[in-house]
């Protein structure tokens, strides 16, 4: 079976599809995201793509006479053309819960290097001028204990930070469809969550309802002083909105892993605020994680080759 990787893959990964051959019977080609030329040729053979961020678009689809599932790695299907899939045949499936330790954890660094100006002093030391600090700047770092955290959604990921949140002594709020009976933390509406939070921290999937969810109006509605994460998508926040009230101070600060549009222009403002804590989407990108993603994504393409319902699969093909 023959299989893309459509992502880029360093010496541990490389060594680990390529174990696969002999493990799973896979032939796994590894195609980088900016190689188009490469994805069309590797598509006219291709069985499964292992879909990571580069869009999965109706033209590459209708590359692929052979293909029979596109295999999210990672949760948000917005990148895959869902539509055209599902009328070629072609499953599509995801893979929910494998990233979820690794995008809490990036998200609470996020909160931590923004409270501390971890970036700013990160800078300012190693070009040597670490030990010559005007005084307000320490006296503006702040802790995470005794500060109110707002989790918009509250899915896999937000269910592993919020106990981390409690025990480091913050209060949690959360807002979701509805309050959720095992949730750690209280419930508010979106409104209020924004209104009462310190930090503001985004964990929901980019759908109609939720683009621009984070527009200018939403974004003043948050406290003066107030810092927003965002590892979850670009395009729910305005990103322009978001520039002005960093630079008015109506926030004070900013960590994001994901931006409106990736990757990120030189030249976009957001590049050149000193109030933020900037990660270029890989908030899920760990070792475990990619062993995670393995397992699903390997017995994913057993099932296929076997006539099996697949996991997770979020489109419906015939019986399936």
């Amino acid at each position: 079976m023959m299989v893309i990787y459509h992502h880029t893959a360093g010496p541990w990964l490389v060594r680990r599809l390529t174990e696969l051959d002999g493990e799973a019977g896979l032939d796994v080609v590894v195609v980088a995201p900016d190689d188009h030329q490469g994805l069309r040729a590797a598509l006219a053979d291709a069985d499964v793509v292992w879909h990571v961020l580069e869009p999965m678009t109706a033209a590459f689809i209708e590359a692929a006479p052979r293909l029979r599932l596109i295999q999210k790695i990672g949760v948000g299907v917005n990148t895959i053309d869902v539509g055209v899939a599902t009328a070629r045949g072609i499953a599509v499936c995801n893979m929910p819960g494998t990233n979820s330790r690794a995008v809490a954890e990036m998200a609470l660094a996020l909160m931590l290097g923004c409270l501390r100006r971890l970036a700013w002093f990160h800078d300012r030391t190693r070009t040597g001028r670490g030990w010559d600090v005007p005084a307000a700047v320490p006296e503006g770092c702040l802790e995470l204990g005794g500060r109110t955290v707002g989790l918009v959604g509250y899915g896999g990921i937000p269910r592993i930070l919020a106990p981390i949140l409690v025990a480091l002594g913050a209060r949690v709020l959360y807002t979701a469809t509805s309050p959720k009976a095992d949730a750690v933390g209280e419930w508010r509406g979106l409104p209020r969550l924004l209104a009462e939070s310190d930090i503001v921290s985004l964990h929901v999937p980019l759908t109609d309802d939720t683009a621009g969810m984070l527009d200018r109006q939403a974004l003043m509605l948050m406290k003066p002083g107030a810092i927003l994460i965002n590892t979850g998508r670009g395009e729910v926040v305005d990103q322009p909105a978001l520039v002005e009230v960093l630079r008015s101070g109506h926030l004070a600060a900013a960590g994001l892993d994901v931006f409106a549009r990736e990757p990120v222009a030189p030249d976009d403002r957001i590049l050149g605020l000193d109030n933020v804590v900037l990660a270029p989407h890989v908030a899920w990108q760990t070792r475990e994680t990619l062993e995670r993603s393995l397992l699903v994504a390997t017995e994913n393409c057993r099932r296929l080759r076997s006539g099996e319902p697949l996991l997770h699969q979020v489109n419906l093909i015939g019986d399936w």
